[in-house]
């Protein structure tokens, strides 16, 4: 950019050693001691984790187990990483609630439940050696579990609150927390599987194909289930104003508990077996399975309509470029805007573009936030360092976005802009809005020169910003795209 021309000023930014939000692919230094000592605690938990399994599968049985208990994980991380398509968990998070689900919340479950079962084997004498394996699992069992898990949730909701946002997160990374527990918990019960099968020497259907098939193929979405509840509890608490704090406090414990039951029914019926079993499966298990399938999909969608609603701001104060907003509340423009920035300039291209999709959602949720009065007092800092990631990435996505909002658009939408040049005396844009980035197919355009066509350069754009004299710094001085020939 030319020195002759404005530049934007970012007062309030503070410095890069504080900033709150980063790239990605980035490391805080200042936070690598607790990293450091979280690591090293929940690696010991590991640890014991590891011996306590070995010792009750035994060596082969443990390979066996893990060999098995590994096939889902992959599949399950995938599908909550779907889900979180349109703002993702930053992967730090993701890998404390794995971890966590697979270690400590297990080595609080296994030491709990033993003492637990132990407990009303000795005190509450039941009338038979499994009638206290069957009040343990049914009733100990549920809250023991979901309580180890949800801490997961509610550690991140308290020291990562701003990478909270709603229902979604919430069952994000439920789901990840639970697909940990029960990775740990599956090579439990299979190793112990294989144990018996080894003992008894196979006839007809061994124990490990039928552990495999009720676990593995028939409920591995049971625990991500249970828990995915109380993450949609804290995700509504996410919601809530500092005035409704009982709303805060009280949503997750409902939450919690609906998740204990439903894991008490689940648990209840294993131990009836038969046609019990296929009852609950059928009646709770997958209703409540669809209904929350239902309930995210339509969480995400609310998400790209904040993105929608809450971006054209600061297209208004020169930020963004109109088309914009439809791109980034679109996940095939998004990711078809990746893949041109891939093809033309490489993979650093494609990861500055999603990270420019990041950022500029986070931005929107955050104004969201502060309509609602939830931003906080550094509300003003915070959209300075979001526009200040979006200033240094501006060049390769804001083109790649807008070729990406053509490509996706209706042939005759955009009443909002209006009617301009084309062919037919039409544009996708709207009233006095050209072609965004050249000439192509929509006639002449005056934004750049690139593979889209012949341009004239991006007019700049003076003002404000989006809250007001004084709310954030002047609307930027654009310039030329980075698709040149």
């Amino acid at each position: 950019m030319p020195v002759y021309e404005q530049q934007p000023q970012f007062h309030a930014v503070p410095d890069r050693a504080n900033w709150r939000y980063r790239p990605r692919r980035s490391f805080r230094h200042s936070k690598a001691l607790r990293f450091g000592t979280l690591i090293t605690l929940l690696a010991l938990c590991g640890l014991v984790i590891l011996a306590l399994v070995r010792e009750q599968t035994g060596t082969e049985g443990f390979l066996a187990g893990l060999g098995l208990a590994v096939l889902p994980v992959p599949l399950m991380i995938a599908a909550f990483r779907w889900i979180d398509r349109v703002e993702p968990e930053p992967w730090r998070n993701l890998a404390f609630a794995f971890a966590w689900g697979a270690c400590a919340a297990t080595l609080m479950a296994i030491i709990a439940n033993g003492f637990a079962t132990e407990w009303i084997a000795t005190r509450v004498e039941p009338s038979s050696p499994t009638e206290a394996q069957t009040w343990g699992a049914t009733v100990i069992a549920p809250v023991v579990e979901e309580s180890a898990k949800g801490a997961a949730l509610l550690l991140l909701f308290v020291f990562r609150r701003r990478d909270f946002d709603g229902i979604v997160d919430g069952v994000v990374i439920a789901g990840i927390t639970a697909t940990g527990f029960a990775f740990t918990e599956n090579i439990l019960y299979l190793g112990n599987a294989f144990g018996e099968d080894q003992a008894l020497g196979s006839s007809g259907i061994s124990v490990t194909a039928a552990t495999f098939f009720i676990r593995i193929v028939m409920s591995p979405f049971a625990h991500p289930l249970f828990t995915a509840l109380t993450g949609i509890g804290f995700g509504i608490a996410a919601l809530a104003t500092p005035r409704q704090r009982a709303r805060r406090v009280l949503v997750p414990l409902a939450g919690l508990l609906t998740a204990i039951v439903l894991h008490a029914v689940w648990n209840g019926s294993a131990t009836v077996g038969g046609l019990g079993f296929i009852a609950v499966y059928g009646m709770f298990m997958v209703p409540v399975f669809g209904l929350l399938i239902w309930l995210v999909v339509w969480s995400r969608g609310s998400e790209l309509k904040t993105v929608r609603a809450q971006l054209p701001a600061y297209v208004a104060a020169g930020w963004l470029m109109p088309p914009e907003p439809q791109a980034l509340a679109s996940m095939r423009a998004r990711s078809l805007a990746r893949s041109v920035a891939r093809r033309h300039h490489g993979k650093d291209a494609a990861r500055a573009v999603a990270e420019y999709e990041s950022f500029a959602t986070t931005l929107a949720f955050l104004r969201q936030r502060a309509h609602r009065g939830t931003a906080g007092a550094d509300f003003v800092a915070r959209e300075q360092e979001l526009l200040h990631h979006l200033w240094q990435r501006k060049e390769v996505a804001q083109p790649a976005l807008a070729h990406a909002a053509l490509v996706t658009s209706p042939p005759r939408v955009a009443p909002q802009w209006g009617h301009g040049p084309g062919p037919q005396g039409r544009s996708p844009y709207g009233p006095g809005m050209p072609q965004p980035y050249g000439q192509g197919p929509y006639g002449q355009g005056r934004y750049g020169q690139g593979p889209y066509g012949q341009g004239h350069g991006v007019p700049p754009q003076h003002g404000p910003g989006p809250y007001g004299g004084g709310q954030g710094p002047a609307a930027p001085t654009d310039h030329r795209p980075p698709y040149g020939r």
